[in-house]
């Protein structure tokens, strides 16, 4: 009995953080349009790329069709000559000639963290546009450097055409250094990228939300991140973030630190992925849980409570171990409204996020998640290496890169 009710207590706690994240979910006005404001600046749109799938050519697109009223830059980053990206990047600046667009081979690695290596090698260019010989060395100085905006964008990341006029008019107002923006997984392909959806389209946005009702933001989410050049400068530009995993993560902290606020867009961009393994999926979501369990611990230690399926099983197992009539009765219905809650809210929040109904198939993985969650949980605990593009890392105090190996 004394089992039964602790799984009792933990199940309700469970069930009202469920419902408290759904409410919180529901009062963002996700995809409501947002009037661009006038005068807006010139933009540099930074993207470190390295290979490609069948989605990349989409994703880099929808960047070189954005419905912007002042000059937009966009330059990409590539480690080696040989990658596959260039052609693509190739075809595309071909196709859009009116986009100052290049490409810039990034050979040097300056720190642990490849994505903001890739960055800080990019960064001497923004504000310089190339001269009218496209391929040549010169470049003219288009803007200073203050008066211009910085989008930092991963690869595969598809954003609508009125995207950057809306991150750029919540960035103008008062008090505002960093606007970013919630992510949907927009091709889960297999069961394993299922749990991938789950993750992302029912729970870590809705999380955002929760977190957001208790204090201001001070966090980035690194899909898309948009903040004014003087600001990057601010905080000690691309070098600042050059050791860390989370380099999305410490950006928006420096820039709480920097006494300015980090908004999100009402816009939501789609993250693609090419196809994934379960080893795969379970070593993304390992590294993250390692991750944030660094760089937030108090939050991710609480946030066993969230899983909401695991508990009210817990609570089952535990009422039917009393041999109690009563306690079997009690827990078979909490269980069963915890769970049927927690479906609820989980296909609520995907709706609402992706603007679309789940489908069936990924109904049970939610069950899953809750599960394998508590493992990834669990585990985060007994280690600090994570696997990242292939290479061994251990992470340090902060959020710190040390490379094994």
């Amino acid at each position: 009995m004394v089992l039964f009710a602790i799984f009792g207590v933990l199940t309700l706690i469970s069930l009202g953080l469920q419902v408290w994240q759904w409410l919180a979910a529901r009062r963002f006005p996700l995809h409501q349009r947002i009037e661009p404001a006038g005068n807006l600046p010139s933009v540099t749109l930074l993207k470190p790329l390295k290979g490609c799938d069948a989605h990349t050519v989409t994703c880099l697109r929808s960047w070189f069709q954005q419905e912007y009223p002042a000059p937009v830059q966009v330059l990409f980053g590539v480690k080696d000559a040989d990658d596959p990206v260039c052609a693509v990047v190739r075809k595309l600046t071909s196709e859009f000639p009116q986009v100052d667009a290049r490409l810039v081979i990034c050979p040097e690695s300056l720190g642990p963290n490849p994505k903001v290596s890739t960055l800080l090698q990019l960064e001497p260019f923004v504000g310089r546009a190339a001269s009218a010989a496209r391929d040549g060395p010169e470049w003219a100085v288009e803007t200073a450097l203050p008066a211009r905006a910085i989008v930092i964008s991963d690869a595969d990341v598809k954003v609508p055409p009125g995207y950057l006029a809306e991150a750029m008019t919540i960035l103008q107002r008062d008090g505002v250094g960093l606007v970013n923006s919630f992510y949907r997984f927009a091709n889960p392909q297999n069961p394993a990228m299922w749990l991938e959806a789950i993750a992302v389209n029912c729970d870590f946005w809705s999380q955002v939300c929760q977190s957001n009702s208790l204090r201001p933001m001070k966090f980035a989410l690194g899909a898309a991140m948009t903040l004014r050049a003087d600001t990057l400068k601010q905080i000690g530009g691309f070098q600042a973030l050059v050791d860390y995993i989370a380099d999305d993560n410490r950006l928006g902290l420096l820039v709480h630190r920097a006494g300015q606020r980090v908004e999100l867009t009402n816009a939501v961009v789609d993250c693609y992925s090419g196809p994934m393994t379960f080893r795969q999926v379970w070593d993304h979501q390992l590294r993250w849980a390692r991750t944030i369990r660094v760089c937030e611990p108090v939050p991710f230690f609480f946030s066993v409570l969230t899983h909401c399926s695991f508990w009210a099983v817990l609570l089952l197992l535990g009422a039917f171990w009393s041999a109690d009539e009563i306690a079997i009765f009690v827990g078979s219905f909490l269980a069963l409204v915890a769970l049927a809650v927690r479906h609820f809210t989980g296909k609520s929040n995907w709706r609402k996020l992706t603007a679309t109904e789940m489908q069936w198939q990924l109904e049970g993985a939610i069950n899953r998640k809750d599960v394998l969650g508590l493992c990834w949980w669990t585990i985060a605990f007994l280690g600090n290496t994570i696997v990242w593009r292939g290479r061994h890392y251990r992470i340090l105090k902060e959020g710190r890169l040390r490379p094994l190996g």
